[in-house]
């Protein structure tokens, strides 16, 4: 009786051609179940900003970081034809703030305007942060770099008979543990930039952390508070009036809003060789906001720094315009991080 014939299996090669097949097959499937997805993207990418625009600042309104914020803010709503709009979050030294920028959609509708002290000191300082400062954005561009300035009201500066960085660092050696130093929080460059002073001189004075330097502000000017070591934009309009003091700025050279205030390093001795301690100031995304978003938002930021009314606006403020690149920015947040965690780790200043 004649029997079925063998089915002979598939040569090798054919084998490896059929394989081949249904690899192509799979892939071609994939890339077609792609196709809407991608397309939605590049939809929403080229239709951004289609509502309203948020940037948080992570601290109170009137301090630096809310007063540049708002300069930017009617140059982005006129170039996108989309409010741009401030939105104050203050708290634990801009980690509140900058926790709800980590956390929300990448999707170029909430920005953060980030400081050397979210993103360059908060890591080295916080036992715990409640964001990645890396992992969760998306740097855009800084927006300006400023000096701080060692402020006292005029008044107690007067009644204590302080003139000048030497006669303060007199009057807190002989007081120990009596005078207090106000912050716009706890890792901000206005808190750091007293603990390096303090470690450098060997002086002590109690920090009092604020949500913001307004807040700091007004208590210094109240007579709550001994010293500030604030960012200049904030405390120029109170120095220009007369009402605050401006023992030194904390830059490397002396401010060009402020020429005939010496620097920390320039007034304070043999101690305070080598103090410098500026700020700077960065508009950030939620990590995954499309690249393309983010070159869009940064030439606007660039484009509006560069011109002469707001160059000469952030002049007035002690303020320097950045505009960088991205890579750049994340370059920059990269070696603050390092240089400020030196200086964290010399002053013993830790926040659990």
């Amino acid at each position: 009786m004649p029997t079925e014939p063998m089915a002979r299996p598939l040569p090798r090669a054919a084998r490896r051609s059929s394989s081949l097949v249904r690899a192509a097959a799979a892939l071609a499937l994939a890339c077609t179940a792609a196709l809407p997805g991608i397309a939605a993207r590049a939809q929403g990418v080229a239709a951004w900003p289609g509502k309203p625009v948020r940037i948080v600042v992570p601290f109170a309104p009137g301090g630096s970081t809310d007063i540049l914020a708002r300069a930017m803010v009617p140059e982005l709503t006129r170039a996108f034809g989309q409010p741009f709009i401030v939105d104050n979050r203050a708290g634990a030294g801009g980690s509140v703030g900058s926790e709800i920028v980590a956390k929300a959609p990448g999707d170029g509708y909430t920005l953060l305007m980030g400081t050397v002290g979210t993103h360059g000191i908060n890591r080295a300082l916080y036992a715990k942060l409640p964001y990645d400062p890396v992992k969760d954005f998306a740097p855009i561009t800084l927006v300006a770099a400023v000096s701080n300035v060692m402020v006292m009201s005029a008044d107690r500066a007067k009644s204590l008979g302080v003139h000048s960085v030497q006669d303060f660092i007199r009057v807190a050696r002989a007081r120990p543990g009596k005078m207090n130093m106000a912050s716009s929080g706890n890792g901000t460059s206005s808190h750091l930039a007293g603990e390096l002073f303090k470690s450098m001189t060997g002086t002590f004075m109690l920090h009092l952390p604020y949500r913001g330097s307004s807040p700091a502000l007004a208590d210094l000017l109240a007579g709550n508070v001994d010293v500030m070591f604030d960012n200049l934009p904030s405390s120029m309009a109170q120095i220009r009036a007369g009402r605050l003091s401006a023992l030194a700025v904390t830059s490397a050279e002396r401010a060009s809003a402020l020429p005939d205030v010496p620097t920390v390093e320039q007034v304070g001795g043999p101690a305070l060789k080598g103090y410098e301690a500026s700020a700077w100031f960065g508009l950030l995304a939620p990590a995954g906001t499309p690249p393309e978003i983010v070159d869009r938002i940064r030439q606007e930021v660039a484009r509006s720094l560069a011109t002469p009314a707001m160059k000469e606006r952030l002049t007035a403020l002690g303020a320097i315009p950045g505009g960088n690149t991205p890579a750049e920015f994340a370059r920059h947040i990269d070696a603050e991080h390092r240089k400020w965690a030196q200086v964290v780790q010399a002053s013993g200043a830790r926040v659990d």
